[in-house]
Order: C-alpha cells, then sequence, then structure tokens
C-alpha cells in the first residue's frame, strides 16, 4: 500500500452526510494521536507511514492508523492484531478482523476507550523489530 498524492480535502467532502461527522471525528483523533496529518492510501485515510520488512524479505508500507468509509461500516485499519486488547469488552457496538475495527456508527462507539486502543496499538506496532517509523 503507498500514499498517493491525491488531495484528501475533496475526497472528505464527498463521503455522505450521515457518515460525515463520524469520519471527521475519527480524522481529528487520528491527527491528535499520530501527529500526522491525514493522506489518501487509496481509498484509505492514513496517518503516518511505516515500512514493514519481514523475515520473507517481503516489504511494503502502511499507515499508523487508517479510517476507510466503506459501504457497510466505517473500517478502522490498525497495524496490529487486536485479539489481545482488554478494551475491545468496553468499546461498544462493533465487529471486527485480524487488525480491522468495523463500526456502524461512532455513537455506539466509546470514544476514550477508542482513543487508548488506537494509542496501545500505534505503541505495540513500533515496538515489532520489522517495523520502521518514516517521518
Amino acid at each position: 500500500m503507498e500514499i498517493t498524492s491525491h488531495d484528501i480535502t475533496p475526497f472528505i467532502q464527498s463521503i455522505e452526510k450521515n457518515r460525515y461527522p463520524d469520519i471527521v471525528s475519527l480524522i481529528n483523533l487520528g491527527k491528535k494521536i499520530t501527529g500526522y496529518e491525514p493522506k489518501l492510501w487509496g481509498s484509505i485515510i492514513g496517518f503516518g507511514d511505516l515500512k514493514y520488512v519481514y523475515k520473507t524479505g517481503a516489504s511494503g508500507h502502511m499507515p499508523m492508523f487508517g479510517i476507510a468509509n466503506r459501504k457497510n461500516a466505517i473500517t478502522l485499519y490498525f497495524s496490529y492484531n487486536l485479539e489481545s486488547y482488554d478494551e475491545l469488552k468496553n468499546l461498544g457496538k462493533f465487529t471486527f478482523g485480524k487488525s480491522c475495527l468495523y463500526v456502524k456508527k461512532l455513537s455506539e462507539i466509546n470514544m476514550d476507550v477508542l482513543e487508548k486502543l488506537v494509542t496501545k496499538a500505534i505503541r505495540d506496532i513500533l515496538d515489532l523489530d520489522f517495523i520502521t517509523k518514516i517521518d
């Protein structure tokens, strides 16, 4: 995955009205936690740039935290396996995959818990020896 050179403003402005406030809230959360401005990674709004190099030699880039406005839910991309986080118990209504949370509405999520979860996941991913933060 790579950062695109597309302007993020028209992309954000094109988000449907019922999802727009939630996406903006998540963008503000991403900026607060990462200290980075959002960039487009295809259709993902991503924060920061991490390079990974696996033992197999496979490598690439990924954001520290990402947001996507998908048809069925807002997808939050973490670069870390979420199963081990106790914060999930108090997060609210969501489903998840290995490193993604799927949220229908932010009103169903405890934002304080989400902030702790994102912060922990970023800290943990940066501690891995095959991850390098790109500034």
